[in-house]
């Protein structure tokens, strides 16, 4: 077997290489680059998901990167279970071919509970008093202390909200290394998600997400070489592209307006009570599943969501199964925002009984994915001064909300998860076979079979 290691850099499109990333450049020229059709959703989860099973969304059940589990009538994002994979994943079969061979997985999702052999991903503490803690869950379980004494505490408010920057992406880069060095895998999985952040903040506006662009290329030129010196085969590759966006789709109140949804009053403000809706929609970037309780109600809600400006298409059962989606966690309906669209989660109609958790980095409360989490409010006076405050509540052990997160969805300016027409703003797959170099677009699903051939040498 052929020792080899996966890098996957979050958002990276053909259209971000270029003189701000001087060193993946160059490097990517020597090599054959293909572009990967998107899967639908084009998000996290699902893109990881058909990579490393070779089946689609409608096999392996990963339909977005959170969906409404129908028997405990919530909505969940971001579970980390690999048991929600429903289909055998590439370690199980490289592990059937040679007993020998080790898995090591860095941060990659739905790496809980599974069957690599080293694994580290980000799991916060919450203490009964209501605080968050950074952390991370590890397998073994003592390779978690030994990271964090050996690199420091992972640092979990730099991974995502407004505070998100290189750090995450660099302590993942040189925990890889480590757990490189102490385990020597046959097959490391590597995710660094850095690009993700200003490009979700900023679009594609190249003045602001330079540096990002610039960081991120120091991270890569410095985990390859560590690589490729000891002779480790090295594939690139990314989940999807984030293209420019101008239209917050606000499809919950879409639907609250049509009498489809019903809220619950909590202290003042308004939770979503799903279980009991005629219809809601589970926010995912540029695609949101619309779960309808009667059937009978699908033909007019499909209607009426299709004549919504911004939404390009409403996929019924016929459409979910054009484009492998048709899975029991995914919506009656699926909407698929265009170009310029994306969809935000939000319910309220007044923002003043909007739910606690909506001003907060709460990505498991919210019932709906929330990319303004990345931006702190800016209508907010004396930003800093006002998390001082709170850290320091925090410190005294006092109960606080780090309510920072405006309201506002028009500040996001870029997006995903739609298929984009320009396959510049496509993923990307980078090997180092050049006999068909540059030579076009390749299916998802064929990744699982590219990375299997690769480490069987």
């Amino acid at each position: 077997m052929k020792k080899t290691a996966v890098i996957n850099i979050v958002a990276l499109s053909s259209r971000l290489i270029g003189e701000h990333t001087p060193f993946l450049k160059k490097w990517i020229e020597k090599r054959q680059k293909n572009f990967i059709q998107p899967v639908l959703p084009a998000v996290t989860c699902s893109s990881q998901s058909v990579y490393l099973t070779g089946k689609w969304p409608e096999e392996n059940g990963i339909v977005g990167n959170g969906w409404y589990f129908r028997d405990e009538c919530e909505i969940k994002f971001w579970r980390q279970s690999n048991h929600l994979v429903q289909v055998p994943k590439i370690w199980d079969k490289l592990k059937n071919q040679d007993p020998n061979f080790t898995c090591a997985n860095m941060f990659w999702w739905y790496n809980m509970y599974s069957s690599v052999d080293y694994a580290v991903t980000p799991r916060p503490l919450y203490p009964a008093d209501g605080r968050k803690l950074p952390d991370i869950h590890s397998q073994p379980m003592d390779l978690r202390d030994r990271l964090q004494q050996e690199l420091g505490q992972f640092p979990l408010f730099s991974f995502w909200g407004p505070n998100a920057n290189i750090e995450s992406t660099q302590w993942i880069a040189e925990a890889s290394k480590k757990v490189d060095q102490w385990f020597n895998p046959t097959l490391n999985l590597i995710y660094l998600p850095h690009l993700d952040y200003g490009l979700q903040r900023y679009g594609l506006d190249f003045k602001k997400i330079k540096k990002d662009l610039r960081e991120i290329d120091k991270v890569a030129e410095d985990l390859i070489s560590y690589f490729e010196k000891q002779g480790t085969e090295v594939i690139l590759l990314s989940e999807y592209g984030i293209t420019a966006v101008n239209n917050p789709i606000h499809i919950n109140r879409i639907l609250r307006k049509e009498g489809c949804i019903v809220v619950k009053d909590e202290l003042g403000r308004e939770t979503l009570d799903a279980g009991t809706c005629k219809a809601f929609a589970v926010s995912d970037h540029q695609l949101a599943h619309v779960y309808v309780k009667d059937e009978a109600d699908i033909p007019a809600i499909k209607s009426m969501l299709e004549r919504v400006p911004g939404i390009e298409k409403v996929l019924d059962k016929e459409g979910k199964q054009k484009f492998h989606l048709d899975h029991p966690r995914a919506g009656e309906l699926i909407a698929v925002a265009d170009k310029d669209s994306w969809f935000t989660y939000y319910f309220w109609l007044d923002d003043n009984k909007a739910p606690d958790y909506a001003r907060t980095v709460d990505i498991h409360r919210k019932p709906g994915y929330d990319p303004v989490e990345t931006l702190a409010d800016p209508e907010i006076k004396f930003l800093k001064g006002k998390i001082g405050m709170k850290l320091l509540k925090k410190k005294l052990g006092f109960r606080y909300l780090m309510d920072v997160i405006s309201l506002d969805a028009s500040l996001v300016k870029g997006s995903h998860g739609r298929i984009p027409e320009d396959p510049m703003d496509w993923p990307i797959f980078v090997g180092s076979d050049t006999s068909d170099q540059n030579s076009g677009e390749i299916e998802p699903t064929e990744i699982f079979d590219r990375i299997f051939k690769t480490v069987m040498g």
